[in-house]
């Protein structure tokens, strides 16, 4: 068992078992066995492979998207520009690459990145030399005095989530506990669930719903501002208008294995519940939820990819262009939400 797999062993020896939420947090944020407080956990060496790393194209036209969103609300100056966990801060790069040519944009923007793993934002701080960006360890200390610019790729998916099993017309939670020396999952006695209520008339016995509840809270924020000063925010992830499902998962070494195994040396994740961060948004608007191949598409990553490829390896660029576009690979199971203020348009690549 790895270093924090004993430490939660002990504890829940000691307590009790935990909620599935309490677990995700520990696996990946322990200030010292974390996953994502030790490790770059990006790209071929690493465990997982993102859109922006896959290629620039993605950066390129998120960027274009927000710029215009920018241009549509007239330009305000100043801005600020912020991403949500940016990894190595390779989106990022691509972004402000896109939008030198955008009159205005670069001078009116301030960077800003949420990023609560000191190795990530070491690999920021190199990638975006020269850049200044201000970090913040949550959302909460984003600036409320100016129009806000967000990209969130592949963050929520990663926040702890809470599992319920149904039981007539009950739930019970699903917890972390011990089988003798080994983390497994058991359930917990049948209650109400008053926030769950509306899940009796889409679901039956034994079914599963997740809840996020870190999810609400951070979107709200993002909305508040959006709502107040402008701007616009795009959502990027896998997942589906409503949770239904266990979707809970690890990845090491980019193949699925057992979450319970090595705790903190995997990343853990869930589908995203798209209408919870819709309802959580006003009073911001929000756009449909949009496949990504179809946000892209429509933003002309056909375009640029084939000017890309008469400049380069034009099969490798295709198939960089397949898994961001394909059904069959990304462009359909990630899935893109926008926020904005109300009276404005949603962000291109959304349009109703």
């Amino acid at each position: 068992m790895t270093p924090l797999g004993q430490i939660l062993a002990a504890r829940i020896a000691a307590t009790g078992p935990i909620t599935l939420a309490e677990y995700m947090a520990e696996c990946l944020l322990h200030p010292a066995h974390g996953y994502y407080a030790t490790r770059d956990p990006l790209g071929a060496s690493g465990d997982f492979i993102t859109a922006p790393e896959i290629s620039q194209m993605f950066g390129e036209l998120i960027g274009l998207s927000l710029a215009q969103a920018w241009l549509d609300q007239g330009a305000p100056a100043p801005i600020t520009l912020a991403e949500l966990g940016p990894g190595r801060g390779t989106l990022m790069v691509d972004v402000l690459r896109a939008t030198r040519g955008v009159p205005g944009f670069h001078a009116a923007l301030r960077l800003h990145l949420v990023e609560a793993s000191p190795t990530l934002r070491a690999a920021q701080a190199e990638t975006l030399a020269g850049q200044a960006p201000t970090w913040h360890d949550s959302v909460d200390t984003l600036p409320e005095d100016a129009p806000l610019l967000l990209v969130a790729n592949e963050f929520f998916d990663a926040l702890p989530i809470r599992q319920f099993q149904r039981d007539g017309d009950g739930w019970r939670e699903r917890h972390v506990g011990l089988d003798g020396t080994t983390l497994t999952l058991g359930l917990g006695p049948a209650a109400p669930r008053p926030e769950l209520a509306a899940r009796l008339e889409d679901t039956t016995d034994g079914d599963i719903v997740e809840t996020c509840p870190a999810a609400a809270p951070i979107t709200s924020a993002i909305a508040q501002r959006i709502a107040t000063q402008g701007g616009a925010a795009l959502i990027i992830d896998y997942g589906d208008w409503t949770s239904l499902g266990d979707t809970f998962q690890a990845l090491r070494a980019h193949e699925p294995t057992d979450p319970f195994a090595a705790p903190g040396e995997a990343d853990l994740t869930a589908h995203v519940d798209f209408a919870a961060l819709a309802a959580a948004a006003a009073p911001a608007r929000h756009s449909r939820v949009t496949p990504q191949g179809v946000f892209l598409e429509r933003l002309g990553i056909t375009p640029r990819a084939r000017a890309l490829a008469a400049r380069g390896d034009a099969d490798a660029i295709a198939a960089q262009h397949r898994r961001l576009t394909h059904p069959d690979e990304m462009g359909t199971l990630f899935k893109v939400l926008g926020l904005y203020p109300d009276g404005a348009t949603p962000p291109p690549g959304l349009e109703p």
